[in-house]
């Protein structure tokens, strides 16, 4: 835990640097594509003090002057499987965005989908050495935390305070000069396989860039997708990737809860060329402009030519109905969003004051999902869109670019994590998720 520690204080370190630069770039590496936007921040950087813990992300002064998207090579399920391949199409991404914004760019912050994200929630508790909560305060109960055993082989991506309690007054944003004797804080931990964040760092390293920040893209989705009032009143985002389903709940402005499902878009598409015995590329043809989950009696008509260049004349001028291909991809796309229930259900869901769900992400494109959704994840669904951000391609704008967008909000304004404060090297923080929860409903 250590070696990451000095690590993201190392990254947070190098965003500030590049942010007084005035230049940054932004990395989605998903599964299915690889998107890249340059920002160019205008005056001084956003990092203030002043902010206090947990300031909402939001616009800050950025301008994207450069943006690029790639078919994506070597990931699978959110990871890299061939470093070569990944690298090369990160290449091709960052050149192309570098060169519409005419600038150089030395510094990226990247985002992931993969590394199994698992969610803990822990609580810690000083007695103040003042009268008023000081900075030093903030770091050592932060260390007071009790550390949980996340397993052989993970590393925390994301250790936020969610929660800060002042004597008997609980729910405080930022309890920095105000006087009292103890001071309690709730910190939601979002942990990921340390191979898969080491592969990416070397990945991007091997392409001669310099990473200055990294996250969870069911987070940065959720940061893009929810509006002000679902992040304060309680949400989840349901980003529905190529690769992989990624689940975050926000709660009072922060995210309180993370998981991932290891199925999306690219299984429907698996599932429609084993099904009409089609090479891939024409499956996922087929299903951008012909899919769909809710069939009608007109779909048994209207007939899909399916194509092909085998040679064989019967074999390439075959027809489908669109009834048969929405029979073939309903359900892949049904045992998603009963895996995404059955995730939402074990984490406490039910328990928040407002239960919106909002579905976002490439594969929430599908038709009719805005019908068979609320069927199997409640009334309270709606398909969503990534806040628009300034100087943002037309292009850039839909519900696939859901976590690219929600990286330039994290990259402007981000949120105090537990690596910003310095805490003692010899005492490192650290009960389950339940606990979040049960202070989300006791404090309510």
């Amino acid at each position: 835990m250590t070696d990451l520690y000095q690590q993201q204080r190392a990254m947070r370190a190098m965003r500030k640097a590049a942010l007084e630069y005035g230049v940054v770039a932004i990395l989605d590496v998903g599964t299915s594509k690889i998107s890249c936007l340059v920002l160019r921040f205008d005056g001084p950087t956003r990092f203030r003090e002043s902010d206090g813990i947990g300031a909402m992300a939001g616009q800050s002064g950025f301008r994207v002057i450069g943006a690029a998207t790639t078919r994506s090579r070597g990931v699978r399920f959110g990871e890299i499987a061939t470093m070569q391949e990944t690298e090369r199409a990160i290449r091709t991404a960052v050149q192309a965005a570098q060169k519409m914004a005419a600038k150089r760019v030395d510094h990226v912050i990247a985002c992931f989908s993969g590394g199994g994200a698992r969610s803990y929630g822990l609580a810690g508790q000083v007695e103040l050495v003042g009268e008023a909560v000081s900075e030093d305060d903030i770091a050592r109960v932060l260390a007071a935390c009790e550390m949980p055993d996340i397993g052989e082989g993970r590393e925390a991506l994301h250790a936020q305070p969610v929660n800060f309690a002042l004597d008997h007054r609980s729910g405080l944003e930022d309890p920095r000069g105000q006087i009292g004797r103890r001071l309690s804080v709730d910190m939601h931990m979002l942990t990921v396989e340390a191979a898969t964040i080491r592969n990416l760092v070397y990945c991007i390293k091997r392409c001669d860039l310099e990473l200055a920040g990294i996250a969870n893209s069911a987070y940065m989705s959720g940061l893009s997708s929810l509006v002000e009032d679902e992040q304060e009143l309680g949400a989840a985002c349901i980003d529905m990737g190529g690769g992989a389903t990624g689940i975050s709940i926000f709660m009072r402005g922060h995210m309180v809860h993370c998981d991932s499902v290891p199925l999306g878009g690219d299984n429907v598409t698996a599932d429609i060329s084993k099904g009409l015995q089609v090479p891939l590329a024409t499956a996922e043809r087929i299903k951008t402009f012909y899919g769909g989950v809710q069939a009608t009696g007109m779909d048994d008509r209207e007939m899909i030519e399916i194509g092909g260049d085998t040679g064989d004349w019967e074999h390439d001028r075959r027809t489908v109905s669109r009834a048969e291909l929405i029979g073939i991809m309903r359900p892949r796309i049904e045992e998603i969003l009963e895996e995404v229930r059955a995730r939402l259900d074990a984490a406490g869901f039910d328990h928040l004051p407002s239960q919106q769900i909002v579905l976002t992400g490439g594969a929430s494109q599908v038709p009719g999902l805005d019908g068979l959704a609320p069927r199997i994840l409640g009334q309270q669904v709606r398909i969503g869109r990534p806040l628009r951000v300034q100087g943002l391609p037309q292009a850039a704008t839909g519900a696939a670019f859901a976590a690219t967008v929600g990286l330039c909000l994290f990259a402007a304004n981000p949120q105090d994590e537990w690596w910003d404060f310095d805490i003692p090297a010899d005492s490192y923080p650290a009960r389950s998720l339940r606990r979040v929860m049960k202070w989300l409903r006791d404090n309510w």
